[in-house]
């Protein structure tokens, strides 16, 4: 490959990752096309783009971004994903289709970059073990829901109570 094709390769591959701070690369060397696109089509149901790209080309393009860190120590062919509604929705998503050995076979996640900090193949099994945005948003949520039904009842129950006994001493008085 000359270096002007190299030069609009690594531009290209900079345009579309502009933007992106967090990414997981996965290994997907061996699938054929059918495999291929099937996955390609279950990743675009949930709103994650996949770009499979040589590494050397990668690394150039993400030169002095969050997402250059992801790319130390890795070697050949390998797909970028980025996308979903979080960073963890996207790493559960990635780490459930690399646990489906029988659908993906040769579909492996196999480390990323998280708030410029890269991850190995244990740290994304952890992140996926976290909860997502929507399970943090419920939770909060709750703890602030909580605490305002129990004042709420504090506050309604002697008044109840209290409305309970005029109405009781009031009813003998017809």
């Amino acid at each position: 490959m000359s270096k002007y094709v190299k030069e609009l390769v690594t531009r290209d591959i900079r345009r579309r990752l502009e933007g992106v701070d967090d990414a997981v690369l996965v290994k997907c060397v061996g699938m054929d096309a059918n495999t291929t696109n099937e996955l390609r089509g279950e990743l675009d149901k949930k709103d994650i783009h996949m770009l499979v790209v040589k590494n050397s080309l990668a690394r150039r393009a993400t030169e002095g971004t969050h997402l250059a860190a992801a790319f130390e120590g890795a070697s050949g062919q390998i797909g970028i994903c980025w996308g979903s509604s979080d960073f963890v929705s996207l790493v559960k998503e990635l780490v459930e289709l690399d646990k489906d050995s029988e659908k993906f076979d040769h579909f492996v996640a196999d480390g990323g970059v998280m708030d410029g900090e890269k991850l190995d193949a244990d740290g994304l099994k952890a992140v996926s073990k976290w909860p997502s945005r929507q399970e943090q948003i419920s939770m909060l949520v709750g703890q602030i829901l909580g605490p305002g039904s129990q004042l709420s009842a504090a506050m309604l129950g002697p008044g109840k109570m209290l409305n309970s006994q005029i109405k009781k001493k009031g009813e003998g008085d017809e």
